[in-house]
């Protein structure tokens, strides 16, 4: 069983930086790509950026400039580092991580870490 446990999330004031840290866990399997998404209250989900195991990177307009994805492939971590954060960053942010086990493609989703950035 592939778990995804997230980690970095808090308060911070408008212009500051947080990264957040997203590590799979579990047994035979590989990744194809991992991302994260937000939802903020009354909104729908959205990707906000996603890294390949080949190391493409794709953003949302409104977070490029400010957010870099990352990974450590031998940690099976994805980091997402945002800065010049803005009170319209606020969601609950969740890992995604298309997981190969076998001949089986399988989405896993985090448990989500709160994001709020106060003005």
């Amino acid at each position: 069983q592939v778990q995804l446990v997230e980690s970095g999330g808090g308060l911070v004031q408008a212009g500051g930086s947080l990264r957040l840290s997203c590590a799979a866990s579990g047994s035979r399997f590989s990744i194809n790509a991992m991302g994260w998404f937000r939802q903020a209250p009354g909104k729908q989900r959205e990707l906000v950026a996603i890294i390949t195991s080949g190391g493409l990177t794709n953003y949302v307009d409104s977070v490029k400039g400010r957010f870099t994805i990352s990974t450590d492939n031998a940690k099976n971590t994805v980091y997402l580092q945002m800065n010049s954060l803005k009170p319209e960053d606020t969601a609950v942010y969740y890992c995604n991580a298309q997981i190969v086990v076998g001949t089986i493609t399988l989405s896993k989703w985090g448990q989500g870490t709160l994001v709020t950035v106060s003005s």
